[in-house]
């Protein structure tokens, strides 16, 4: 039998891993808990405390925040819940996260083009 906990587990896509999520979440009962606007508020809560963590460093110390093992651990730990948060909101809400990303690439493409490189001074692309 395959460990769901395993290294394959680990890296598998997006609807393995909200597969998991959904999974973890049933075996406890907490679908009922679960509505979208419960969802969107604890993400909002996660990604405050992602923030929390760089509140009062320099742009400096904030990019180099990695380098300390224990806030190193903090950073992954918050971005891990507020994936987590997103992940189960979006499979809530019937949405494709990497569909939706991807699209929001192509209107920010359209939205703001590359300037021109006659008229920023830039060299042109060969």
């Amino acid at each position: 039998m395959t460990d769901p906990h395993d290294d394959a587990s680990r890296s598998a896509g997006l609807p393995a891993l909200q597969r998991r999520l959904a999974d973890f979440a049933a075996a406890r009962n907490w679908q009922p808990y679960h509505t979208p606007k419960n969802l969107v508020a604890a993400l909002g809560v996660e990604a405050a405390e992602l923030q929390e963590i760089f509140q009062w460093l320099t742009p400096e110390e904030s990019a180099r925040v990695m380098d300390d093992p224990d806030s190193a651990h903090r950073v992954t730990d918050e971005v891990a819940d507020v994936l987590a948060y997103l992940l189960q909101f979006c499979e809530v809400l019937g949405v494709d996260p990497l569909a939706a990303l991807a699209e929001k690439i192509d209107r920010n493409e359209h939205r703001f083009p590359l300037p021109d490189p006659e008229r920023s001074g830039a060299p042109p692309h060969a």
